[in-house]
């Protein structure tokens, strides 16, 4: 690991705690991943902190179901995460596969939302706002046009649009979602990990939740990079954001190869409901969304294939800024040891109570070392 990065799991713990005292104190963010259903350790986690009244943040980032999970822990209400994924996303009321192949019935967002606001789970948004405070809570968003990411607020007076809107995945919900005039889909295209966000609001301790693994190839990429200078973070936010839409706007100009490369990888494969929806990153891969565009009839237009583009090279500089924080910078993610058993969707029960079980054992040892620190401090 890299002095100013830490990891941990839910069976271990690894980073330098006397360079993480020196950002420790500083403003704190933060920030969860989205993933589906994989969303259920994010929930355990926020859980485990709900459990030992552990809120030592300034900020708070979510996309997708990160941003609901965000919304259940700031309403102080354990277990309603939990429920979320495990009682309203496994209803056929909320997706349905047959369905939605035959009738284009998509996501069941909205009816999720009203469902999470009666009994018995009554989400309780205005004890959330008390207990936000004067504090920021925001949802990652990407704007329909431009396909930049954008963050509204959680518990603002549009808080139901805003969660339908960060979770509006492409082909699975039926449009585009309007706010103050503006269109929006899922934030997991443009800032599926909105880390950089926080960093760019000043966070100098950012703790991410993540639903993937911290994989080999990360650690060797940080072995590799050492202390190294890295330019790119010294330069100023404008150059950098400068520097992404330049490279944005070329890798949109090249979408056609990309995209017939996946569509090549779809026609040698097998349509398989489960393998369809056991997605990885974002909820599917190029591959998968061509299969479902030419089973409901649809063309695979070529806005699909930018949101697409974008979201993977997006990706990539999320897992560069994870790997190579700005010096100025702790990131400390908080992740499963191994690969979640839980889908995207369509996930056992079983499965989702595992990975709850491995979110609740993460959060206690995050929650340790910060009373380990507090007591040597």
């Amino acid at each position: 690991m890299i002095r100013n990065s830490g990891i941990i799991t839910n069976s271990y713990v690894e980073l330098d705690v006397d360079v993480y005292e020196h950002f420790r104190r500083g403003k704190t963010a933060l920030v969860t991943q989205g993933g589906g259903q994989r969303g259920i350790f994010t929930a355990g986690v926020l859980d485990a902190f709900l459990l030992s009244n552990f809120d030592p943040f300034d900020e708070f980032y979510g996309t997708s179901a990160g941003a609901l999970n965000l919304c259940s822990y700031l309403c102080r209400q354990h277990g309603l995460g939990k429920a979320f994924i495990t009682e309203l996303t496994t209803s056929p009321e909320f997706f349905n596969l047959i369905r939605y192949i035959r009738n284009k019935q998509y996501l069941g967002l909205e009816w999720a939302l009203e469902r999470i606001q009666d009994y018995p789970y009554k989400l309780d948004v205005d004890l959330g706002r008390k207990a936000l405070g004067g504090r920021g809570a925001f949802a990652a968003v990407t704007n329909a046009q431009t396909l930049a990411d954008q963050y509204l607020p959680i518990l603002g007076n549009e808080w139901r649009d805003t969660l339908v809107a960060t979770c509006a995945i492409p082909k699975l919900y039926r449009d585009p979602v309007a706010i103050d005039d503006q269109m929006f889909v899922d934030g997991g295209v443009s800032a599926s990990i909105p880390v950089q966000e926080a960093w760019r609001q000043n966070a100098r301790n950012i703790i991410v939740i993540r639903t993937e693994p911290f994989s080999a190839s990360e650690a060797k990429s940080q072995s590799e990079i050492g202390n190294k200078e890295v330019e790119w973070y010294r330069e100023s936010i404008n150059s950098v954001q400068d520097s992404w839409q330049h490279r944005v706007n070329q890798w949109k100009d090249d979408w056609s190869n990309f995209l017939q490369q996946k569509i090549n990888i779809a026609h040698h494969s097998k349509l398989s409901g489960r393998q369809l929806l056991n997605g990885g990153r974002w909820l599917f891969g190029a591959d998968n969304l061509y299969r479902l565009s030419h089973l409901i009839g649809e063309n695979f237009d070529s806005g699909l294939a930018d949101m697409l583009m974008i979201h993977y090279q997006t990706f990539e500089l999320t897992q560069a800024f994870l790997s190579t924080p700005p010096d100025d910078t702790f990131i400390l993610q908080l992740a499963p040891q191994e690969e979640l058993r839980s889908s995207s969707l369509l996930s056992d029960s079983e499965a989702l109570e595992h990975d709850y079980q491995l979110g609740l054992q993460t959060g206690l040892n995050l929650i340790q070392l910060y009373d380990q620190l507090n007591m040597d401090g």
